[in-house]
């Protein structure tokens, strides 16, 4: 049997986050639990004090239902090391396509997310094999790849 799970990501500014990987994914800003106007009511429901509440967005989630949620945590220290997990975006198309068209798909899906504030950090390709990806980094500097 499967289990179910959110995404728990590390960060200085979750509403900034939520909104590049809601934009990012297709997802939206997470509603609130059932019989509560915000998240901020639901967490002073369970007890957190105000000065951990945050103004803004702090998790995403699948409109369909089939992702996992994905929860923006705020940490105080600063992103140091490489990540030991990243999210790989599936943005080429099928493997039947033609490499000039899915090399072509994940460069337009690259630039659109640089737009939304990312940074590409460089192709991921080796002469002779039959993939392309982008290395890149969200807006505090987190790793992943669209290929």
């Amino acid at each position: 049997m499967s289990v179910r799970f959110q995404l728990v990501i590390d960060c200085a500014d979750p509403d900034r986050l939520a909104r590049f990987w809601a934009a990012a994914l297709g997802y939206e800003l997470a509603p609130p639990p059932a019989g509560f106007a915000s998240w901020n009511d639901f967490y002073r429901d369970l007890g957190l004090p105000e000065e951990e509440l945050i103004d803004g967005a702090d998790r995403i989630s699948d409109p369909d239902g089939h992702g996992p949620t994905i929860w923006f945590h705020v940490v105080p220290e600063a992103k140091i090391v490489k990540n030991r997990l990243h999210l790989d975006l599936h943005a080429s198309g099928d493997r039947a396509d033609p490499i000039e068209t899915r090399r072509s798909r994940v460069d337009a899906e690259a630039a659109r997310l640089a737009g939304l504030g990312a940074t590409i950090t460089g192709a991921l390709d080796e002469e002779g094999l039959d993939h392309y990806a982008v290395g890149m980094r969200d807006p505090e500097g987190n790793e992943f790849d669209i290929n």
